[in-house]
């Protein structure tokens, strides 16, 4: 899928997104318990940027314990950003916010950030050369040592487990009370439209993007998460 294709799905999504994915919350709750220790020790007036930020959950989650933080939130589709934006005005996060409806190499700003989130983001660009251009991107946000914090479906889709793997994750799905019609549609995207690699490589091109020493620290089913400090 081209980025035109990626934004119009999430438009079309952006009503239920949170309700089909509540059953799924485990997944992220357990990543964000590992991401407070992360970020713990950053100042306490730090600046985030959210690449491909979605409805905002991990806004939410770290405004509420770092009431000083500022946001940048970066999302291409606009139905998902007005979402994440009521959501945020809702519990008075709001004025913490700038909020970009667009791609990262359309927020023309000088700032530089001392954390970037990029959740479930960088999958969708096949082309490696493409994907590791993105990572340079999002290291061009940050300042020098700046934290980045992300998470990718992940696995050798050529081991011979990957199917069971598959399997079970789409089992996983199912009992969440995923629709069986987007299944089906997920199970197509995996097949057609995501770049699922394994984990070295995908430290392996963070690396050269412009960080050091990629490092994973949460891994439940095919999510992948993983932390980089900017060079």
């Amino acid at each position: 899928m081209n980025q035109e294709e990626i934004t119009a799905l999430f438009d079309q999504q952006a009503a239920n997104y949170d309700k089909q994915w509540q059953k799924m919350s485990a997944i992220h709750n357990g990543m964000y318990f590992f991401i407070e220790s992360l970020v713990a020790k950053l100042p306490a007036n730090a600046k985030i940027i959210c690449v491909g930020a979605g409805t905002g959950k991990e806004i939410q989650f770290l405004a509420k314990r770092f009431p000083g933080w500022t946001f940048t939130v970066v999302e291409p589709s606009g139905a998902m950003l007005n979402i994440c934006r009521d959501a945020l005005a809702k519990q008075g996060m709001d004025s913490r916010c700038y909020f970009h409806e667009g791609y990262l190499n359309t927020l023309h700003s000088t700032d530089r950030h001392d954390v970037a989130t990029c959740f479930n983001v960088s999958h969708f660009i096949v082309d490696i050369a493409k994907r590791t251009a993105f990572f340079a991107e999002i290291a061009d946000t940050l300042k020098p040592s700046g934290l980045l914090i992300g998470s990718d479906l992940s696995f050798d889709i050529h081991a011979q487990n990957y199917q069971s793997a598959l399997a079970l994750w789409f089992s996983v799905m199912s009992d969440a009370d995923i629709s069986a019609e987007n299944i089906e549609k997920m199970k197509n995207a995996y097949a057609n439209d995501v770049a699922i690699l394994p984990q070295h490589e995908i430290l392996s091109l963070i690396e050269r993007a412009g960080f050091d020493s990629a490092t994973p620290f949460y891994q439940a089913g095919l999510i992948q998460a993983y932390f980089a400090k900017r060079k």
